[in-house]
């Protein structure tokens, strides 16, 4: 028998995982033709087949599913080797969003040095969900609500806790904005995610056509700081500003089942550990 085509077999890993076709070419990045292609090669060249098509999806057979147990392992292998390659042990690489970068992480980063000097901390500020397969990310931080995945270990770090900021010139002379309803009546500034235009929409009101928008929620931060308006904002966000006595909360919003979730891939990595461990010691 011919060399197998090497290409294929991350391909028969990611459809025997999913048992479906076009799911493995989203994992992949691949068209769905391109991985059926491949399977169809594979079997071929083994001169087995590997899955029984259905209706909807596929099954293995017993000889694919065999197969699939080796072929796991040999790329699980393949790609701690290259993990251990990428980068030290001492480093560690964390995904996280921007805002939370800028108005949280920075401030606690001489503090991480400081306690732990033999440890490189990498930060990636992105909104993207990290693939820690291919980004070479070793944990990231989420916010939205709880993650729910058996591939990951999921850390809690923080509940949302939104906050109705302004500075102390803006709100000169305001100790209180009673309810939703109050704040249509003010300079409202607006984040990505839109929190205002859904809290007066639970509420059944419409929302101020009149509002500041910025595409990150540090952004709103910094305009709410400078007194351009009010900014609601996880409580994460603005301890420092808040502490600083750059802003002052008059609200805060309902809670909801959202928050700020560290996650990353099980298996051992003391170096990373230490980052989660100290991480969650940073939490409120």
């Amino acid at each position: 028998m011919r060399s197998l085509n090497l290409n294929a077999l991350p391909m028969f890993d990611a459809a025997a995982r999913h048992l479906n076709l076009q799911k493995a070419a989203d994992e992949m990045h691949l068209t769905h033709g391109a991985v059926a292609q491949q399977v169809r090669a594979l079997e071929a060249r083994l001169g087995t087949k590997l899955f029984t098509r259905l209706p909807r999806g596929l099954a293995l057979t017993e000889a694919g599913a065999r197969y699939h147990g080796e072929i796991r392992r040999a790329l699980a292998q393949i790609d701690n080797a290259t993990a251990e390659l990428k980068a030290p042990p001492s480093s560690v690489t964390l995904s996280l969003p921007p805002s939370l970068a800028a108005k949280w992480l920075v401030a606690r980063l001489a503090d991480f040095s400081e306690r732990h000097p033999t440890i490189t901390l990498q930060t990636h500020a992105s909104e993207a969900l990290s693939n820690f397969r291919r980004d070479g990310i070793d944990l990231a931080i989420r916010q939205g609500p709880k993650p729910q995945t058996s591939d990951l270990i999921v850390h809690p770090l923080a509940a949302e806790d939104l906050r109705a900021v302004a500075s102390p010139a803006y709100l000169d002379g305001i100790t209180e904005i009673p309810g939703i309803e109050g704040y249509s009546r003010h300079k409202l500034i607006e984040d990505i995610h839109h929190h205002w235009t859904r809290l007066f929409r639970d509420a059944n009101l419409r929302a101020p056509a009149s509002r500041l928008s910025f595409n990150q929620t540090a952004l709103a931060i910094d305009a709410a700081t400078n007194g351009q308006g009010i900014a609601l904002a996880p409580r994460l966000l603005v301890t420092e500003a808040l502490s600083q006595g750059y802003l002052r909360s008059v609200w805060p919003a309902p809670t909801r089942p959202v928050g700020f979730y560290i996650v990353h891939p099980s298996g051992p990595n003391p170096a990373r550990d230490t980052v989660v461990n100290w991480l969650l010691s940073q939490g409120e």
